[in-house]
């Protein structure tokens, strides 16, 4: 059983600005070892509703809490290098950190908290690694249910399922004779990692695609994308590596970048972590520098460039978590809808919010919803897999 005593003294301790940084990391450790919900409800006890109620609630007071607690577990980049930064939380702490950047995005508001609907249906788990994998004849072979080793052979190329549940292609012997295609698919609520025949490594998001040959041969290297993926590129100056995704074409020799190409976004977001890439969509060329994103509409012939975009937020899922920097509700929404493989719809207007900071992906649906709860967002769940956003 938690000590409440000793929790209520941390709080006190990090509200006035007096906690050590070994208080700091004390607190974050009652906060993850809680399994029984006592320290989340002291919490929510200690910091009250997620909007202040009086106009003497400071709060900086809370974003300073969040940023000394964020700080005890935070991994330090390699030098030179942009490391996404990943908190391996748990519920607790999750609903805290959202609940409280949250509260310090909205404005005072003397109306009382609406009750949220409460749902016996059963909880949905989060996603993990599931794929489908189709080989040049048709066939398939589901990858998360296939045992460890070699799963087929494809031309010249023995296609391997390792211990820890990636795909490797065995390109070794002759690149002669006919190219097959491969298809690597993820469901809603999957995720998976391919290394391809060139050793380039893609990390695929739920809902997404890559098709590939099964030996790269001639003068470039090219494959097709639907969703969300990840590429580190093995460099080849001989033979330029192409990415084609709905409008947009992305040329590297070799680099690491993330395009996101959901049918359900207005654009086809390319953005570069390392390296270089030269952008083709409507017409015209584009070279990008790390840092920068390509933004291409997918309803008119616009092309936009970002400079200085937040990549830890970009890349997040692959580190297995979700990043939110001043994201609309549908934005986030959409998110939580592929990894939980759920449907969500709204109910008159759609609530207007602005969410910042982190959720772990290994949380349950409830869990997130919880949070998501905390921010005076109503919602209901119909058929299990159904959410209804409310006004």
């Amino acid at each position: 059983m938690p000590d409440t005593e000793r929790l209520t003294y941390l709080l006190s301790r990090a509200r006035q600005r007096l906690a050590t940084d070994e208080e700091y990391t004390e607190l974050l450790d009652m906060i993850q070892a809680d399994d029984t919900g006592v320290v989340n409800a002291q919490l929510e006890a200690f910091h009250g509703p997620a909007v202040p109620s009086t106009e003497d609630e400071d709060p900086a007071v809370w974003q300073h809490i969040i940023t000394a607690v964020l700080a005890t577990d935070k991994p330090a980049p390699a030098p030179g290098r942009v490391v996404p930064l990943f908190w391996k939380w748990t519920a607790a702490a999750c609903i805290v950190i959202l609940a409280g950047t949250i509260y310090l995005r909205q404005r005072p508001s003397p109306a009382p908290a609406p009750q949220v609907a409460v749902s016996t249906t059963p909880d949905v788990a989060p996603g993990g690694n599931k794929a489908m994998l189709t080989l040049g004849d048709g066939s398939q072979i589901t990858l998360d249910s296939a045992g460890n080793g070699v799963l087929a052979q494809q031309g010249n190329s023995k296609i391997t399922k390792l211990a820890n549940g990636q795909l490797v292609y065995d390109a070794s012997g002759s690149s002669q004779g006919k190219i097959l295609y491969n298809t690597m698919s993820t469901p809603l609520g999957g995720q998976y990692k391919l290394v391809l025949p060139d050793a380039t490594t893609v990390w695929l998001n739920a809902g997404s695609s890559v098709t590939y040959p099964t030996a790269f041969t001639g003068t470039e290297r090219k494959v097709s994308v639907t969703g969300e993926a990840y590429f580190e590129v093995t460099k080849d100056p001989a033979m330029p590596f192409r990415v084609t995704a709905n409008n947009t074409t992305v040329e590297v020799l070799g680099t690491h970048f993330n395009i996101n190409a959901y049918k359900d976004e207005a654009s086809v977001n390319t953005t570069l972590l390392e390296g270089a890439v030269r952008l083709h969509a409507h017409n015209r060329q584009l070279l990008l520098k790390p840092g920068q994103q390509a933004r291409v509409s997918v309803h008119n012939t616009d092309v936009q460039v970002a400079d200085n975009v937040d990549i830890s937020s970009i890349v997040a899922w692959k580190e297995g978590y979700f990043s939110f920097n001043d994201a609309d509700l549908p934005t986030v929404m959409r998110q939580l809808a592929r990894w939980y493989n759920v449907e969500v719809t709204y109910e008159g207007k759609i609530p207007e919010r602005v969410f910042s900071g982190e959720i772990g992906r290994s949380l349950s649906l409830s869990q997130v919803l919880k949070g998501l709860s905390r921010t005076r967002i109503k919602y209901r769940i119909e058929d299990g897999r159904r959410i209804i956003i409310e006004p």
